[in-house]
């Protein structure tokens, strides 16, 4: 989560290079409370370990708090080299035979 409640949307970027969450804002001059203010900042954020860049998602809610998700892959279970081996009964040799 970031707070950037100074910034319009249109004045956010969010994006994803290589490994690397990079989001950039930056609004000209204007005027406040103090007089002229211009701001500018970049953050860089590297993706856990597993997760999808492809499948980021940024979400901005209306008192200016942006928040990233970057999903993790799914995992998938390891491939079995499971094999059902049959039993084969041996039966009892019956009295008698081959005397």
């Amino acid at each position: 989560m970031l707070n950037v409640s100074h910034f319009k949307p249109d004045e956010i970027s969010v994006k994803t290079v290589d490994n690397y969450i990079v989001i950039h804002g930056k609004h000209e001059e204007k005027t406040d409370e103090h007089g002229f203010i211009a701001r500018e900042f970049t953050r860089r954020y590297m993706l856990p370990e597993g997760a999808e860049p492809e499948k980021v998602v940024s979400k901005l809610t209306p008192d200016g708090v942006l928040t990233i998700e970057a999903p993790k892959k799914a995992i998938e279970p390891p491939k079995s080299n499971e094999r059902v081996v049959p039993i084969t009964v041996d039966m009892p040799a019956v009295e008698g035979e081959g005397k």
